[in-house]
């Protein structure tokens, strides 16, 4: 796989210009950069690094949105869905849902039952098999918890998820590069510029002079998430285009009655949507959806928002008996959903995007509000279209559509990955860790292993990932900062503790292996156990209640 370089000295003027580095700027950096556009990537951040990273980790054939009617978004979703699970199949799989069918619930199981033959029939093709209705010997069976509880129905829709998001975005990102894109991260966006009436650039603060850069650009793409108006706030005054809405998940270990796979049900509270995931060895429980009109730099869940979701999962699962004890950790953020003023129920606002493309004075400007990692290339797609109008060229077919992403083998996935584990030298669970999170880049990672045996060794014996992964982060991969590397690189803080008891064995690798000095790994410790408070995990309760915990200001 392609090195990825997040730093350019000096960048160019550009056909296009990208600010945010979240799915939807990735997508577009690679939708643009393979059409043979001019693209730099700018993100204040790291890749992925806040609202793109609180998703609830599915790959929908948007199944919800057939209640609506809204056929268009689930025609779309089926299409991203089935090009991710053949082009990613290292990072996207199969992951049937129950969705049980009770008369507690607002949808009658009948209605229900049509909806998931429908969503079949406007599958037809589709990679996954069928859906199907199930009855209490089958549920006695698969979900006795559930059938115990006294479920007596329900439908096994078959759907997919992307358990580590993050390796997604990194290989859109080396992908966008490999095409000619410049990606710059921790270079936050200071000004937009403007000549003759129109935006043509922008100014960027550069990461290791501190000094403000120009880019000209003949287009600006907004892509900032709920940070959009913060955009539109340097083009000049704009009326308000973001309102966003608060979610949140909860993290857990296994419970009783924990089921083998995902629950789709409702709320006993508000009837909303809501999701028992297993993921990565732990459960996800999520997700919320609540009007939000605070801070969004720094996001975190409430005790009522924990109330709520421990209390709808121990009324579907009674012997589960979760309390706030048991969660590891949580995470909180926004949807990036149009602002449509007063709503009692966010869930109503659609999840449908909107492409502006700017006139007067801000000619040169063109704004994403909305998008999802399902849909992501999709709207990439529709947004280079735009911008190949704007710049005077005819838009042709789209690259993105047949194309594999770096870390996909040419090949069928299940074969590559066991042959890899099996001709590995590695112990088998540390080979099949390392095809599973970077598929065809797994072989690099070992051969650094191999010539320095020291960065074979396991630093977080929880994920099993080796010491050879965080150098490869920094050398190969572009991280930065240590948060880079073990959230958003390894991988390693989706664990049980956020990789708090991992992170001062990566930093150390790091002085040892990666040119880091010791006094920045202990500063670069310091800011990570900061930043992991907002997931507020079980790790650090001990040391907050003891007011030792590195990096506090308490």
């Amino acid at each position: 796989m392609p090195a990825l370089t997040t730093y350019t000295p000096e960048i160019p003027a550009v056909d296009v210009a990208i600010i945010g580095a979240g799915i939807n700027g990735l997508a577009v950096a690679r939708e643009a950069a393979a059409r043979g556009l001019s693209v730099a990537l700018f993100d204040q951040d790291d890749l992925a690094a806040r609202t793109s990273a609180i998703s609830t980790r599915l790959v929908h054939g948007g199944l919800k949105y057939l209640e609506r009617f809204e056929l268009n978004l689930v025609y779309e979703s089926i299409r991203e869905r089935n090009i991710l699970l053949a082009k990613a199949p290292h990072l996207v799989h199969p992951y049937p849902m129950l969705i049980p069918f009770s008369k507690a619930q607002s949808r009658p199981g009948w209605l229900l039952a049509c909806g998931l033959m429908l969503h079949d029939v406007l599958s037809i093709g589709k990679p996954l098999p069928f859906n199907r209705v199930v009855f209490r010997k089958r549920l006695k069976r698969d979900w006795p918890a559930l059938a115990d509880a006294g479920l007596r129905w329900g439908g096994l829709f078959h759907d997919a998820n992307v358990p580590v998001t993050e390796r997604l975005a990194v290989e859109l990102a080396v992908d966008a590069q490999r095409h000619g894109a410049i990606v710059s991260t921790h270079s936050p966006v200071e000004s937009l510029v403007r000549a003759s009436d129109r935006i043509t650039g922008l100014r960027y603060r550069d990461r290791v002079t501190g000094e403000t850069k120009t880019v000209p650009a003949r287009l600006v793409v907004n892509a900032a998430g709920p940070w959009v108006d913060r955009v539109l706030d340097l083009a000049g005054a704009h009326d308000r285009r973001m309102g966003p809405t608060k979610g949140s998940h909860l993290v857990v270990d296994a419970f009783p009655g924990a089921p083998d796979t995902c629950i789709f049900f409702e709320s006993p509270d508000d009837t909303r949507p809501m999701f028992v995931l297993p993921w990565e060895g732990k459960y996800m429980i999520g997700t919320t959806d609540l009007p939000y009109d605070g801070s969004i730099d720094e996001i975190v869940i409430d005790e009522d928002e924990t109330a709520y979701l421990l209390n709808a999962v121990n009324q579907l699962i009674p012997q589960a008996g979760l309390t706030p004890g048991d969660v590891l950790w949580s995470y909180s953020g926004v949807r990036p959903l149009p602002y449509v003023g007063e709503l009692d129920d966010p869930s109503k606002v659609s999840r449908d995007h909107e492409i502006v493309v700017h006139d007067g004075q801000e000619v040169g400007l063109v704004t994403i509000i909305g998008g999802k990692w399902t849909t992501h290339r999709a709207l990439g797609e529709l947004v280079v279209k735009r911008l190949e109008r704007e710049l005077g060229r005819r838009p042709g077919p789209s690259p993105t559509r047949a194309a594999r992403l770096p870390g996909a083998p040419d090949g069928d996935w299940a074969e590559y990955r066991a042959r890899v584990i099996e001709r590995s030298t590695l112990p088998p669970r540390s080979a099949a860790r390392l095809v599973d999170t970077y598929g065809v880049a797994a072989a690099a990672i070992e051969r650094l292993a191999a010539s320095i045996p020291a960065l074979a060794a396991v630093v977080d014996p929880e994920t099993g990932a080796i010491a050879a992964e965080a150098v490869y982060a920094v050398q190969e991969e572009g991280a930065l900062t240590l948060e880079d590397v073990v959230l958003r690189r390894m991988a390693v803080a989706l664990n049980s503790n956020v990789g708090l008891a991992a992170a001062p064995a990566i930093a150390a690798v790091l002085v040892e292996h990666a040119g880091w000095s010791e006094d920045r790994a202990d500063s670069e410790l310091d800011r990570y156990r900061a930043a992991m408070r907002r997931f507020k995990p079980r790790a650090l309760d001990g040391e907050r209640e003891a007011g030792t915990m590195r990096g506090s200001t308490e």
